[in-house]
């Protein structure tokens, strides 16, 4: 009898870890892909400044980012093998409850990603309601079911998006703490910190906006999100395609948000190649803005932005390119023999993405 018990509780306990992992692989999924064509495109639009083309295709790739939630939603929905219904729901839930919308005089306002946090949070609630009453409103499902996942899923969302934010913004008070630091340790310190961000549930732009980073500390920053950004693509690229691997760093490494979550060690390597990297950062003066600081090498925002804020030089450019990609790849490479070669503590099959 106990051993059946324990049976039951461990198969329980496997199964509430892959729902876990099936949420967040979607959510990844659906940051990947509403984030991804902003940031190739951006900084080559700024080249046609008044374009009309380009002015348009700028505001199509910010509104795609705006649909976050929706394509979030869709993506579990598909993790989940769920129907187009489930899945519509799921996504409508975690849409309105995002704070991508926001009411004013004049009538709704959408602008921004919303409360990543929050979006997960409500997935994860969405998605466990729609399981539970899949099979539940028959016949009237499809009139049924989007209403009331909306309403209680969506709705609980709607409570926990003030409180989520507020987790924010503390977390980015403690941010904010490390540019009080001296000079190399504050370069450490805010590179480890944004390279574990990056991979989170938080918005590691979000963050470097609130607390207005600038200077050395967001050019730390970035360097420790590219350094973190290589390491889980050549760690992985065994076990991925192509695509998933360029993905890490011309997109976003937060496609590997749910294998970083459910496999903590694998933030020891990308938390050493940061703290060395935003040292060097430091030392050779890359700066940022408050907007490039947390999108590391992602659509070449980083590496432009500290070219545009340095004097332009030779020396400026070897600078630029040893921070964003000769350092990088070395030290990528180094931590992938270390501890998948060296040390055995790390599989490439932990990376795999569920693409």
């Amino acid at each position: 009898m106990t051993e059946t018990t324990q049976s039951t509780g461990r198969m329980r306990l496997n199964l509430m870890k892959k729902f876990i992992i099936d949420v967040l692989n979607g959510a990844s999924l659906g940051i990947v892909i509403t984030l991804i064509p902003s940031a190739l495109l951006s900084q080559i639009l700024l080249l046609f400044p008044g374009n009309g083309i380009a002015s348009q295709l700028g505001f199509m790739m910010t509104l795609i980012q705006s649909t976050l939630p929706l394509v979030a939603g869709f993506a579990i929905g598909y993790m989940m093998k769920l129907s187009m219904i489930d899945a519509g729901s799921i996504a409508l839930a975690m849409f309105v409850s995002a704070g991508v919308v926001t009411q004013t005089p004049k009538g709704m306002l959408i602008a921004g990603t919303g409360v990543i946090l929050n979006v997960i949070l409500v997935a994860i609630i969405a998605t466990a309601l729609v399981k539970l009453t899949e099979n539940v409103f028959g016949h009237l499902k499809m009139l049924i079911q989007p209403l009331v996942v909306i309403s209680i899923a969506g709705g609980l969302g709607t409570l926990t998006l003030a409180p989520m934010q507020t987790v924010q913004v503390l977390i980015g008070q403690g941010v904010e703490h490390a540019t009080t630091l001296t000079p190399l340790l504050m370069g450490a310190v805010l590179a480890v910190i944004f390279a574990f961000l990056v991979v989170s549930p938080l918005s590691s732009v979000g963050i470097a906006m609130a607390i207005s980073l600038a200077g050395i500390g967001a050019g730390a920053a970035n360097a420790g999100i590219v350094v973190a950004s290589f390491t889980l693509a050549a760690m992985g690229a065994s076990v991925n395609p192509l695509g998933g691997t360029l993905a890490h760093f011309i997109g976003s490494p937060k496609i590997q948000m749910a294998n970083m979550l459910t496999r903590p060690k694998l933030f020891i390597p990308t938390s050493i190649g940061a703290a060395i990297m935003g040292v060097i950062s430091t030392s050779l003066n890359m700066k940022g803005t408050p907007f490039s600081a947390g999108f590391g090498f992602s659509g070449l925002i980083g590496p432009l932005t500290a070219f545009n804020l340095s004097d332009k030089q030779l020396g400026a450019i070897i600078s630029v390119l040893l921070v964003y990609v000769i350092l990088p790849v070395i030290l990528a490479l180094s931590l992938k023999w270390l501890f998948m070669n060296k040390l055995n503590l790390i599989k490439s099959e932990e990376l795999k993405l569920a693409l």
